[in-house]
């Protein structure tokens, strides 16, 4: 029966990789899938279609580029999360079982510095005129990722000490002009999945419960799926346009192995089999459903200088309520989370100053999917935050440009008292001060 627990509650360790892919928009969503958008806090999106890049935000946007267009960037993006501990404490129990008189639970460990660290998303896309009525476009990007990093041997290491989740997406696309005024879009969307996630896992002799020291787990696991989008683009007068989309949810089955390394643990107690059976690889496998997402956005020409955008978008992050996995030699095991659907508002406004050069600014709000303390995971202290955003386009001609564009995210203060597993993680609980700064270049041509 110890045994069983022992294998239990280190079966928990793999579940880093749901919490972790459940785990920036707000949540693990990328918004940033060009960066001709920054400037203006990605207001307007999918009814601006100033690029190729209207592929992935909305696809009947692409009647909008006559003949054919490349649009290609990259976003670099610096998010910051700096913990400050407020009584974590370590796992309560060896595997379920109170811990014995010879031994304590775990404690100590610093801070874990700033989990945040650079990254970069890149994109591209193609957009074709066939024929007045029908388009043909292609968009690649990375809709998911995010990276948290501790120092190790952080108070927070049996939550996260590490986690990394990086995507890719094909997306062709076709558009049909059905009148002067009204199109359509859809697309088809391949996504592949890849996580990396490691903590530490409290070890305790088996007959005595005294704390020996610890394991490291490496979770990593690798799936892909397919999803679709659609998209309407209506432009109600000469000078107001009107933009809906949507993006499917993307059910991932994600292989993966997990590899137990010995970190602290005296060799000798590995002896026993409850101990040294768990080192060595272990198998395991389990499904997230990506979540949908809609976006409403208007997009008026004030004058002949200023242009005004606005959205209001919705992502399903309930289709996550919890995560469950399947292991080889390891008990499942689940993870409640409890998500909540996401709401985001933006606004923006493009002024152009000459033929040459038009300047970008924006704010947004944008919601985050985790709203209760308890279960917000160190993989991802997300809390809803605001932007502010500046940009600019230069005009090398009529069909040549280049958009830079900066935002700083304002992330509200968040607490954290993370009790979801207290016997096999122990208890997170403190404040992180959070923000992040993203800042893109988009080249664009037309040809």
């Amino acid at each position: 029966m110890k045994t069983q627990y022992t294998l239990k509650t280190l079966s928990a360790l793999i579940l880093g990789l749901g919490a972790a892919g459940v785990a920036h928009a707000a949540g693990f969503q990328l918004l940033e899938q060009n960066a001709s958008g920054i400037g203006s806090a990605y207001a307007g999106s999918a009814a601006i279609a100033e690029d190729a890049s209207t592929v992935y935000f909305n696809p009947a946007g692409m009647t909008m580029l006559p003949g054919m267009n490349v649009s290609a960037g990259a976003v670099a993006i610096k998010p910051s999360f700096k913990f400050s501990d407020g009584g974590t404490t370590g796992p309560t129990a060896f595997g379920g079982v109170p811990l014995g008189p010879f031994g304590g639970r775990p404690t100590g460990g610093g801070d874990g510095g700033d989990a945040g660290s650079w990254a970069a998303v890149p994109n591209a896309y193609f957009t074709w005129e066939v024929n007045p009525r029908v388009w043909l476009g292609l968009g690649v990007g990375a809709p998911f990722g995010l990276m948290t990093e501790y120092e190790q041997g952080w108070a927070g290491r049996y939550h996260s000490e590490k986690f990394s989740i990086e995507s890719i997406n094909i997306n062709p696309s076709i558009a049909f002009k059905a009148t002067d005024t009204l199109s359509f879009g859809l697309g088809v969307n391949w996504m592949q999945l890849d996580a990396d996630y490691r903590k530490a896992q409290a070890i305790h002799n088996p007959g005595t419960g005294a704390y020996l020291g610890d394991f490291q787990a490496r979770v990593k696991a690798k799936g892909d799926a397919w999803g679709w989008n659609a998209g309407v683009l209506w432009q109600a007068t000469p000078d107001t346009r009107f933009g809906l989309s949507y993006r499917s949810k993307v059910k991932i089955d994600a292989d993966g192995t997990t590899r137990v390394s010995n970190r602290s643990v005296n060799p000798a107690f590995l002896a026993a089999p409850q101990l040294g059976g768990l080192i060595g690889p272990h198998d395991a496998e389990t499904s997230v459903e990506l979540p949908d997402t809609a976006i409403l956005s208007v997009v008026h020409q004030l004058n002949d200088r200023w242009t005004l955008l606005g959205d209001v978008s919705w992502t399903g992050w309930s289709s996550i309520p919890e995560l469950k996995i399947q292991n080889t030699g390891i008990p499942d095991a689940k993870l409640d989370l409890r998500f909540k659907d996401a709401w985001r508002v933006a606004l923006g406004a493009h002024y152009r100053y000459s033929d040459s050069w038009t300047f970008k600014g924006g704010v947004a709000w944008d919601q985050s999917p985790v709203r209760d303390d308890a279960f917000r995971p160190a993989s991802l202290p997300d809390n809803d935050r605001y932007w502010v955003s500046l940009g600019a386009q230069y005009r090398f001609n009529k069909n040549t440009k280049v958009d830079v564009g900066y935002a700083h995210l304002f992330v509200k203060n968040t607490s954290v008292n993370n009790t979801s597993d207290p016997k096999g993680a122990g208890v997170l609980k403190g404040d992180y001060k959070s923000s992040a700064d993203i800042i893109g270049v988009q080249f664009s041509h037309q040809f």
